[in-house]
């Protein structure tokens, strides 16, 4: 079949004018960065699934950009990241920061060029946002709620006067230090004593570490709360090798499929679930929302609470 010269200029208009469009429609629609910790965390891979299927789900309303660390504690791998997608132009930001203040100054950067903030999972320092004038939404559960749910179970196992230790997450993290307080409310109104507080870093490796280091200091210690259910794999491995499994205790929180079986077994007594995929969801769902009605940073709602339960091996 035979074109005119007048007929394929027609048609490469309407392509140029269709391509045109296509990219218009692209440019229209919003960047959405999740920055998320450690992926080698279970937890913060559950929460990337959930969101990208989210996004999938949602094709034609935003674009998703997911990154995570590959070290809890690396906070400044996590501020290059959040600068990282503010050079990529992205419209909005939902982070789980690895650090309650450090990571302030660089969104307080990336709200003053018009990027909007949604914090995630770990809350950022009140005092430390106030100090930059800026006001960002938390969306999350209770921490130290949760944590209580699963204290106040461990410690209907348990006589008064027995003793407990805790493996918290990274000591300057807000929701480790809610959980920690979480779980001492437990065991205060359980009478139980809490005889060591002691950070494992959010991770298996050092929770092991810790973990062992206190049941040899504590001969008598009846049961170990950890912060996360990475270290709780960990203080689990370190009750094995003490020889005292079935004799300590062990509850975590986070729900994640490897403590699963432990459940099952009794190897853990304890978890909550905070819903990981979900929470990045709802982090997302407001970002847009806010985009939509072109709100401005501090024009946002300041708290979203989202649902946290306790998991036991009758938990359906």
């Amino acid at each position: 079949m035979r074109f005119s010269r007048r007929t394929l200029t027609a048609a490469l208009a309407l392509a140029a004018v269709a391509g045109f469009s296509h990219n218009a429609a692209a440019a229209d629609k919003p960047k959405v960065a999740l920055v998320m910790k450690s992926l080698a965390n279970e937890f913060f891979r559950t929460m990337e699934d959930g969101a990208k299927a989210h996004q999938k789900a949602h094709a034609s309303e935003y674009t998703l950009l997911a990154n995570g660390i590959k070290d809890e504690t690396d906070t400044a791998a996590q501020i290059k990241m959040v600068e990282q997608m503010v050079a990529q132009r992205v419209n909005a930001i939902v982070i789980a920061p690895a650090d309650s203040k450090a990571l302030v100054p660089t969104l307080k950067a990336a709200a003053d060029k018009g990027v909007l903030v949604i914090n995630i999972d770990n809350k950022l320092d009140a005092d430390a946002l106030k100090s930059k004038e800026l006001s960002v939404p938390f969306v999350g559960p209770d921490n130290r709620a949760g944590a209580k749910l699963v204290g106040d179970f461990l410690g209907k196992q348990l006589k008064s006067g027995d003793k407990v230790a805790i493996v918290e997450g990274v000591s300057t993290t807000f929701n480790a230090q809610q959980r920690t307080l979480g779980f001492q409310d437990a065991m205060k109104a359980a009478g139980i004593n809490v005889v060591s507080v002691q950070s494992g870093q959010w991770e298996i490796d050092k929770g092991n570490t810790v973990a062992a280091g206190m049941l040899r200091e504590n001969p008598d210690l009846k049961a170990i709360l950890a912060g996360n259910d990475s270290m709780a794999l960990g203080v689990v491995a370190a009750v094995k090798a003490s020889g005292r499994t079935g004799k300590v205790d062990v509850v975590g929180y986070d729900n994640i499929a490897a403590i699963k079986p432990m459940l099952k077994d009794g190897r853990v007594l304890a978890t909550a679930d905070q819903f990981a995929a979900k929470q990045a969801v709802f982090g997302i769902e407001i970002a847009l929302k806010a985009l939509a009605e072109k709100k401005k940073q501090n024009d946002m709602p300041t708290e979203v609470k989202t649902d946290v339960v306790l998991v036991t091996k009758d938990t359906k």
